[in-house]
């Protein structure tokens, strides 16, 4: 295993787009190359977790600072709302829930617009984000 080997770099970059707002399915590829088995599992945990870890990353980046670029009620959907709320009641540690399909990436939007210092923000992610990628892992292997 190297680092230019694709494979690992095409795991990347799905952990990465499927923790964005856009669609995607990194399970299946994470799911699919530990079962292969041609890969160390923790190699394949790490790059999913960072690269998911980043996308959402993004997402919160886009929460941060899209007042600089819109106004506030242009994130007023319910969705929005909805994950806003669930921030400020619990804080940080919600963002465990950030690889929740439908529900993991408004999340993250709503920790950047609420300000959610990034080092928490990083923290709580990476780890709920790690956490499903080690079941997948586990159950494929």
């Amino acid at each position: 295993m190297s680092a230019d080997d694709p494979t690992l770099w095409a795991l990347f970059l799905s952990a990465f787009l499927a923790s964005t707002l856009l669609p995607g399915g990194s399970e299946v590829v994470i799911g699919t190359l530990a079962y292969q088995g041609h890969h160390d599992p923790w190699a394949l945990l790490v790059i999913a977790t960072a690269g998911n870890t980043l996308g959402g990353m993004t997402s919160w980046g886009i929460g941060r600072f899209v007042d600089w670029w819109f106004p506030s009620q242009n994130v007023q959907q319910p969705k929005y709302q909805r994950a806003m709320a669930w921030v400020r009641r619990w804080g940080s540690p919600v963002l465990l829930l950030s690889w929740v399909p439908i529900v993991g990436d408004p999340l993250c939007v709503a920790a950047g617009w609420l300000r959610i210092h990034w080092m928490a923000t990083v923290l709580w992610m990476s780890l709920g984000k790690a956490a499903r990628y080690g079941v997948i892992v586990l159950a494929a292997s």
